[in-house]
């Protein structure tokens, strides 16, 4: 990782509003994005369940994805091309991964968890909301077949349980979003570890080597001040091919990749400044006047000025922050609507109805809905207990409880698991995958209504103070 660039150490309040606008606009993204998932994921389960329209939903994944070169196809997989599906579980969710990558190390630099004892009471939580899932479903799942998917309830959608605070607006206070949000991005973590760990298969070294060699140089380039995007993106790209035939799945190479970005800006705050400084004070008033009185192209002279200013204003932003805001819309807006829309096909026609309370859907249920609320609110409670880290500001046990059960609403990422786990298991395996997706959206919409009942009920019904951060500082 980079070195973080020192900076002058702000003010009381300063450091609250700033902390309460970036809190704010990660939540309202989160809040949009979890929209667009909602619909994409309904849309799903529609066209899955059409006579005579749904074949054509299924055959569409299994179309084969070709990128080729001769003989050399980049959408390959131990020598056999993608289907579509794959490409966008493999490829296209390595792009979402990264920017999760991207999302931690901030949050680790200057974030949440940059601070101990504002970060551990989330961690904590969300240490308990991964380990009770995982237990419930051991225990049901104990002697049978499905037992390989015991991390499938242990994820935390951020985008969706953003999304139902949203709907409460300000009534919700900003603490308790910030603790959420935290506790998903720990979550994350453990989702990533687990995926790295838990679903690798015959590996090949000879790949792994190579990729490590270029994670090298990637960090060879952070430690050297290297700036440029492009330089991280085309090494991470072949980064990404060699985890994809190592054996280990790739979507952690683009978490590798992501802590490798320099969180550094070329240009220092002041030095930006002077610069902008010094190109405004070469227009003078008669040209102030000249430019508003016409609309013309500008001369190269005045052209020139005004790409410095953008120059200097691309090199104040850190390449990890530029990547991250630049790729909040390609992946909030379009790989993750296309990979629900992809992957929540379920096929509910002569489905009988009571598969759902049975195997591996019950497992995934009970461990959504139960085992994420107990673990989050007893992990939670008892740090707050053993005074190792304080209540969110403003807020009290029913709320935290309310927020707990929330983070049984693990969509994106248990999607992407179940399908790791039973994908490739043949015939059997689909239907352990239909059944597991099927728990996941019933568990996950158990969760969503009965915490927005719970806060419903246990937030206040006025708005609670915007500037609450600034006071707590």
């Amino acid at each position: 990782m980079a070195n973080q660039a020192s900076c002058p150490t702000p003010s009381n309040g300063n450091r609250g509003y700033h902390i309460m606008y970036a809190a704010t606009q990660a939540i309202k993204r989160h809040a949009s994005g979890g929209n667009l998932l909602i619909l994409a994921t309904i849309l799903a389960l529609i066209i899955a369940n059409i006579p005579g329209i749904n074949q054509y939903y299924f055959d569409f994944w299994n179309q084969q994805v070709r990128l080729q070169v001769g003989d050399f196809n980049v959408f390959s997989h131990g020598g056999e091309p993608m289907t579509v599906l794959e490409f966008i579980n493999d490829a296209l969710m390595v792009i979402f991964f990264f920017s999760v990558g991207l999302e931690i190390k901030r949050e680790m630099l200057v974030g949440e968890l940059s601070s101990f004892k504002k970060a551990l009471l989330p961690i904590m939580g969300a240490c308990g909301g991964m380990l009770f899932p995982v237990l419930i479903f051991f225990v049901l799942a104990s002697g049978t077949d499905y037992v390989g998917g015991a991390a499938i309830p242990m994820a935390t959608d951020i985008a969706f349980s953003i999304g139902v605070l949203a709907m409460l607006g300000s009534r919700c206070p900003l603490s308790l979003k910030v603790f959420l949000t935290t506790l998903a991005v720990a979550d994350d973590i453990g989702g990533i570890i687990v995926i790295a760990t838990c679903y690798s298969t015959h590996l090949e070294l000879m790949f792994l080597l190579y990729a490590a060699i270029l994670l090298g140089v990637l960090l060879l380039g952070s430690y050297l001040k290297v700036k440029s995007k492009l330089f991280y993106l085309l090494i991470g790209m072949v980064v990404w091919f060699f985890f994809l035939n190592s054996g280990i799945h790739p979507t952690i190479a683009g978490v590798l990749v992501a802590f490798c970005i320099p969180a550094t800006p070329v240009y220092p705050p002041m030095k930006y400044i002077k610069v902008i400084r010094r190109v405004v004070g070469e227009f003078n008033e008669k040209e102030d006047d000249e430019l508003s009185q016409r609309c013309s192209i500008l001369d190269k002279e005045r052209l020139n000025r005004l790409k410095e200013i953008e120059s200097a204003s691309d090199k104040v932003i850190s390449p990890l922050q530029d990547l991250e805001d630049s790729l909040y819309p390609l992946v909030n807006y379009i790989i993750i609507p296309l990979f629900a829309f992809a992957n929540a096909g379920i096929l509910l026609l002569g489905l009988d109805p009571a598969s759902v309370i049975e195997g591996v859907s019950l497992a995934i249920i009970l461990g959504l809905v139960v085992g994420k609320f107990a673990g989050i609110f007893i992990f939670s409670w008892l740090t707050v207990k053993l005074k190792l880290a304080p209540m969110p500001y403003r807020s009290n046990w029913a709320m935290l409880a309310s927020v707990a059960m929330l983070g049984g609403i693990g969509f994106t990422v248990s999607l992407f698991i179940a399908n790791l786990s039973f994908g490739a298991m043949g015939a059997h395996g689909a239907d352990l995958l239909n059944h597991a997706k099927l728990g996941i959206v019933v568990g996950s919409l158990l969760s969503g209504i009965l915490g927005y009942m719970m806060l419903n009920h246990t937030l206040p019904k006025h708005a609670v103070d915007v500037d609450e951060y600034a006071d707590e500082e």
